[in-house]
């Protein structure tokens, strides 16, 4: 039987750094001894301030992309991730977004499945990172009305400031084994650290 003409279909948006990956940069201060690229969204509201402090710490140490690829290229997603969003994929759809990089994302995505991802992308020279392109200022916020705008309902969760603005403009949202920083600015959302707790959370709202 057809659904009814106002009945609306959900979306689920997810962070990806965090909550189904590790932090990036953080692996590749581990690997280089760089204390300075351990700060993340996790710290630092202002994404353009963060990336412009990481770009001048690559410069300064003559970081390589190659060696940023060797480091992604032995990391895994978080375990039990790639089980949690098979099952959700299985019962909605899911779209993650993220202020990772292209170049940074797609051996995490061919790990978890090709889930489809929005986020950014890197200026590359000579094996240099020398600058980088938003795909579009507050993007997570922005991709979330625009589901709003083709008649979704948006169900999200992220871990960082930077995913609070999306889970603001969600129907609901979650944050998911965020800092206690995180945790304590924003109490009107939920505080998950569980796969299985997120999944039954999404559960009950579709």
């Amino acid at each position: 039987m057809p659904a009814a003409p106002d009945a609306t279909q959900t979306i689920v948006t997810l962070d990806l750094e965090g909550v189904l990956i590790p932090e990036i940069w953080v692996a590749v201060a581990e690997r280089t001894g760089i204390e300075g690229l351990t700060r993340t969204t996790r710290d630092e509201p202002d994404y353009d301030v963060l990336m412009h402090y990481r770009l001048e710490l690559l410069a300064e140490h003559g970081l390589t992309m190659s060696l940023i690829e060797d480091v992604i290229a032995e990391l895994r997603p978080v375990d039990g991730a790639a089980e949690f969003l098979d099952e959700l994929r299985s019962l909605t759809q899911v779209v993650i977004l993220s202020d990772t990089f292209e170049q940074f994302a797609r051996p995490f995505m061919r790990q978890l499945g090709w889930p489809a991802i929005f986020c950014h992308r890197l200026v590359v020279d000579e094996d240099r990172i020398v600058d980088y392109r938003l795909r579009q200022p507050d993007q997570k916020r922005q991709s979330v009305r625009a589901f709003h705008g083709l008649n979704y309902r948006v169900l999200a969760a992220g871990d960082s400031y930077n995913d609070t603005t999306m889970l603001g403009e969600a129907d609901r949202g979650f944050l998911f084994r965020s800092p206690d920083n995180v945790i304590a600015e924003f109490p009107q959302f939920p505080a998950l650290t569980e796969f299985d707790d997120l999944l039954a959370a999404f559960v009950a709202e579709l």
